[in-house]
């Protein structure tokens, strides 16, 4: 079962499509994680503010934060709300991320009323794609910490205790669906 990348709402797609981008991007989480993008379609309401030859089109880490660092202080400066976990998933290119900081700026660009996700908690893990899997299937503990822990995480932030955190939580993540999945399915955990 191949991991799908996660569908934007279809007024989403349609705004992002009016823009005409110089890239249509294909993979959000790849195209949208070095903030070039974001500046261009900053560029099309605020030509005064936001110009995207100011900004790099890379893929290296310091690139990504250079952009980033730049369309923090702008989306501060013009009072939108983007949380930051958003944009570190985005920088990091976890799964969902891309897709949900696009659907803030087209809330916030255009006006409209898009369904959002923001009422459930903002987790870019693989737990979705691990749940479409079969038990036995699923990732172990190990594999888990190494798909949910992305190297430029490590590399933004190289605090152990930090990187101890996080992969505390993803254990503690993995266990607590271990045991929900021994409990709904005894058989299948027993064999």
């Amino acid at each position: 079962m191949a991991l799908r990348q996660p569908e934007l709402p279809r007024p989403v797609l349609r705004w992002l499509l009016s823009l005409g981008l110089s890239v249509s991007p294909r993979n959000y989480r790849r195209d949208f994680s070095n903030g070039y993008l974001v500046a261009e379609i900053l560029s099309r309401r605020f030509p005064a503010h936001v110009q995207p030859d100011a900004y790099r089109n890379g893929c290296s880490l310091a690139a990504k934060l250079s952009n980033w660092s730049r369309l923090r202080r702008f989306l501060a400066n013009q009072g939108f709300d983007i949380a930051q976990e958003l944009i570190e998933g985005t920088i990091h290119c976890k799964p969902g991320a891309a897709e949900s900081l696009l659907r803030q700026l087209c809330a916030a660009l255009t006006g409209s009323r898009i369904e959002s996700l923001q009422d459930r908690q903002l987790d870019f893990t693989d737990s979705c794609y691990q749940t479409q899997l079969p038990v036995a299937a699923r990732a172990t503990a190990s594999t888990a910490i190494k798909s949910n822990i992305r190297l430029t995480e490590v590399l933004v932030e190289p605090s152990i205790c930090t990187s101890r955190q996080k992969a505390v939580a993803i254990i503690n993540m993995h266990m607590r669906m271990r045991m929900q999945e021994r409990v709904e399915n005894p058989r299948e955990c027993n064999k």
